[in-house]
C-alpha cells in the first residue's frame, strides 16, 4: 500500500501540531505553579517551623565551573546540621565522595581546601539555609535581611524564602550562595537551583529529588 504526498503533509502536520500542543501544555504547567503568599507571617516563626527538619536526602546535578573549566555530574547528599555524605558520579562511576563528621572532613580522592570548603560549608548552608543563630532582621520594601556576626541571608518579604546568601569565611573569604526557581519537594517549598561561589570556583546545583525527615 502506497500513501500520497498529501497524505504524509497531513501526518506530519498533525505531529508538528501535537508537539507544539504538548510543549505548550508543559509550558503552561510549569507557570501555573503559584509559590504561596506568606506576607504576615513572623519570619522568626517561619525559621523555626523549618528547624524541625533533622535531615535531608537529595540526588541533583552539579556543575563545578572554575576558569572557564566545567565538570559536571550526578550527586547524592545525605545532610544533617552536624554531618555531611556527599557521592559524586560520572556516567555511573562514583568519582569523589566528601564527608564531615563531628568536625572531620574527608575526600577521596584528596582535593584541595578551597574546594572542600565550597563543598562542606557552601553545600550545608545553602540547604539548611534556616540554621542560623544569635541573628538580627532588617527589612526594606522588598526583603528580609538576617544577619549574625558572619553570616547574612536576604528572603522575599512575600514568600519567605531565601534569594541569597553570604557567609564570611577564615583568611576573609566570602562564600556566597543565590537561589532560584522554588519548588514544592516533599511538602515544603524550596529553592530547586542554587549557585555557590568562592575565590575562582562556581557550583551549580539543580535538585531533581529531596526528601526530609522531621522530629
Amino acid at each position: 500500500m502506497s500513501f500520497s504526498k498529501e497524505y504524509w503533509h497531513n501526518a506530519l502536520t498533525f505531529l508538528k501540531i501535537n508537539v507544539i500542543t504538548l510543549v505548550l501544555c508543559a509550558a503552561c504547567a510549569q507557570r501555573g505553579i503559584v509559590i504561596p503568599v506568606r506576607e504576615g507571617i513572623d519570619l522568626r516563626d517561619e525559621l523555626t517551623r523549618m528547624e524541625s527538619i533533622t535531615s535531608l536526602d537529595a540526588s541533583f546535578t552539579i556543575e563545578f565551573v572554575r576558569d572557564g573549566s566545567t565538570m559536571k555530574g550526578d550527586a547524592v547528599l545525605r545532610l544533617t546540621p552536624e554531618d555531611l555524605d556527599l557521592r559524586v558520579y560520572s556516567l555511573g562511576f562514583l568519582v569523589s565522595e566528601v564527608t564531615s563528621h563531628e568536625g572531620l572532613t574527608k575526600s577521596t580522592p584528596p582535593i584541595e581546601r578551597t574546594r572542600l570548603l565550597l563543598l562542606i560549608d557552601g553545600i550545608r548552608n545553602s540547604f539548611f539555609w534556616w540554621s542560623i543563630e544569635g541573628y538580627e532582621i532588617d527589612e526594606d520594601d522588598a526583603a528580609f535581611f538576617v544577619t549574625n556576626s558572619w553570616r547574612r541571608i536576604v528572603f522575599n518579604k512575600r514568600t519567605l524564602l531565601p534569594v541569597r546568601q553570604m557567609i564570611n569565611l577564615e583568611e576573609g573569604k566570602e562564600l556566597h550562595i543565590f537561589y532560584e526557581d522554588p519548588q514544592p519537594l516533599d511538602g515544603v517549598w524550596f529553592p530547586s537551583k542554587m549557585r555557590i561561589e568562592l575565590s575562582f570556583y562556581t557550583v551549580h546545583i539543580a535538585i531533581r529529588e529531596l526528601s526530609f525527615a522531621h522530629r
